[in-house]
Formats: structure tokens, C-alpha cells, sequence
């Protein structure tokens, strides 16, 4: 017997889910085309030159053919279109419980990092039956991370962080890939996902650890920070310095051109790189920028840092505008 499958093994909670989509659009496709052709077969067997049937009084419309050939095919496109929507807003809307992995895309391979400093590359260890959100973005061109088991395929864009989640439902090893013409060696860009049971993830996690001398995410975070000495302007109070960043993730951050940004992942890597792009409310350019001088795995781990950090304290904000000092926090 042959080992040919259809489709990808159903390996996550998205992949039944899209697989009868994907089966019902295309039984839809196959049953309108049988019909449509079987019609056109019989009308020219029937109207062939040299047939017997009558050709007088030809019927040029006929409304209710119109409509039922109208009404039909626009109710299920319309059900198809709502369906797909659906499960559309359900695979780009993450749950708040995920736990958050990282992923860099480089030509030609998928950089990993896990919160607790354990890094992969070409390979992603995830538990089943845990929902995660992989965090991505490429330092060179678009790629696509593509894992063919959980039916998800995403876009992973350089200068800006996309998203997608998943909830591994079987364990087992499965094809990794980028699913995006990214260079010469695109063909060679891929790896596999382990899925392990939750037991199994832990002492993985725990090994991995043991085994490399790289601190966790926001230690490392916190390392970079007191390296660029970030806190010599973002203290624990906003100041004529700079705004604190205690508790400064997932708020809304008043602009000097009076709009208002959610502090997320986004917020924070510009801040960091283009820090005059959106000023905060009470500062002015002063921040010096990062760009070209801080790699994506220390943004990644700084912004992990500030959002381990705490609430800040009340205080006013500065009165005062900053004048000759370097601001490294204009921008947050």
C-alpha cells in the first residue's frame, strides 16, 4: 500500500477547523462544476446539428432559472464568507493565557528563544494542549513561518513584529518551513516542531538550562539595560529626564501630537530605534537611537525587562523641558 496522504496530519486545534472549510469550498467547486458542465453536455447532444428536437419558440429568459442560479450560489458564498471570517478572527486572535515564544528569521534559518534564555535553532520544542503565541521578526527580508500540521502560515516582516498562535493538540515531530522565496538558499530554510507532553516540555525546558550558560530572557534584558545605562533617565518616577517604564507596558502613552499608542511589543522596539517618531507628551527628541547598534535578540530580551517591571510610582509629570542632557526615553 501506498503512503500518499491527502493533506498534512491534524496536529493542532486550528487544523480540523480549516480542513472542513478547505473540504467544504471545495465540494462546492466540484458540485457546481459537475452541473454546470452536465448542462452544457446535454443542451449540445440535445441541439446538435441534424437533432430531432424543435427549435421553434426559443426561450430567451427565464426568471426563475436567474434567480435561482443568483440566490443559491450568493446564500452559500455569503456562508462561506462568514465562516471563513470567523475562523479567520479566531486564529489572528490570540488567548491571554499563551505563553510567548520568539522567533528571529534569518537567511537561511528560524532563531528560537523561550523566555528562560534557551535558544533553537531550526527547531521549536512546544507542550501539548498549551496555547502559544510565537512573537516574530526578521532582520534581513520577508520570510514565512509555515508549519504545514497546525495549518498556520504567517508572514514574518523585518522592522516590525507579527503574530500567530497555536494550540498543539498531538504529539510528535512535524515539518517546520518558510513558505516565502527569501534567497539562494530558501529551499534549505526549514526544521521541525516537537511537540512533547507537559511533562516531557518541563524537564526538556529544565535540561535545556542546565546545559548553557545563557541567562533568561528578562535577566538578559536587564543586563543589556544597565549596559546602555538606561536607568540613568528612566528611573523609578517620571522625571524632566525621562518618563519611567515601571508598569509602562500594555498603557496608553499620551503623544506630544496629541494622539495616543499602546505601549506593547511594537511601541517599545520603536522607542528604542526610532525614538522620534511618536514623542511622549512633556519631552522633546533628545533620546539617542539604537538602530544599527543593538541586535533583535536584545531588543527582544529588553523588551521582556520592562514588561517584568513593576508599577510606576505616582509623581507629576516634568514641568521642565530637557534642554542638553541625553534623554535616552524621549521616545517612551
Amino acid at each position: 500500500m501506498w503512503n500518499f496522504p491527502v493533506m498534512p496530519e491534524q496536529a493542532s486545534e486550528h487544523a480540523p477547523k480549516h480542513d472542513a472549510l478547505f473540504w467544504t469550498i471545495s465540494a462546492l467547486l466540484v458540485i457546481f462544476s459537475i452541473l454546470v458542465y452536465a448542462l452544457i453536455v446535454y443542451l449540445v447532444l440535445k441541439y446538435r446539428k441534424g437533432s430531432p428536437a424543435s427549435r421553434a419558440n426559443p426561450v430567451h429568459d427565464s426568471k426563475t432559472f436567474e434567480m435561482t442560479f443568483t440566490v443559491i450560489p450568493t446564500i452559500l458564498a455569503l456562508i462561506v464568507f462568514g465562516w471563513g471570517t470567523k475562523l479567520y478572527v479566531e486564529m489572528r486572535d490570540p488567548p491571554k493565557d499563551c505563553m510567548e515564544i520568539f522567533v528571529i528569521g534569518k537567511q537561511w534559518m528560524w532563531h528560537i528563544q523561550h523566555p528562560n534564555g534557551v535558544r533553537e535553532n531550526n527547531t521549536l520544542h512546544v507542550p501539548v494542549g498549551r496555547n502559544v503565541k510565537l512573537i516574530m521578526i526578521s532582520q534581513d527580508v520577508i520570510h514565512g513561518f509555515y508549519i504545514p500540521a497546525f495549518r498556520i502560515q504567517y508572514h514574518v516582516v523585518p522592522g516590525r513584529y507579527t503574530e500567530q498562535w497555536f494550540k498543539a493538540t498531538k504529539p510528535g515531530k512535524y515539518n517546520l518551513f518558510c513558505s516565502l522565496h527569501c534567497g539562494t538558499q530558501h529551499s534549505e530554510m526549514g526544521g521541525y516542531v516537537y511537540v512533547l507532553t507537559q511533562q516531557e516540555y518541563a524537564e526538556w525546558l529544565a535540561n535545556q538550562g542546565k546545559r548553557t550558560t545563557a541567562l533568561s530572557m528578562v535577566d538578559k534584558g536587564k543586563e543589556v539595560y544597565e549596559q546602555l545605562a538606561c536607568g540613568n533617565c528612566h528611573g523609578s518616577v517620571d522625571s524632566p529626564r525621562g518618563p519611567s517604564l515601571n508598569g509602562i507596558f500594555g498603557t496608553e502613552r499620551a503623544q506630544e501630537d496629541g494622539s495616543k499608542q499602546l505601549a506593547d511589543e511594537a511601541y517599545l522596539r520603536e522607542s528604542m530605534l526610532a525614538p522620534y517618531r511618536h514623542l511622549t507628551k512633556g519631552y522633546r527628541n533628545t533620546m539617542p537611537t539604537y538602530s544599527g547598534s543593538i541586535s533583535e535578540e536584545n531588543i527582544l530580551s529588553l523588551i521582556e525587562y520592562v514588561k517584568s517591571l513593576g508599577k510606576a510610582k505616582t509623581a507629576p509629570m516634568p514641568t521642565a523641558t530637557p534642554t542638553t542632557t541625553p534623554n535616552p526615553a524621549g521616545r517612551s
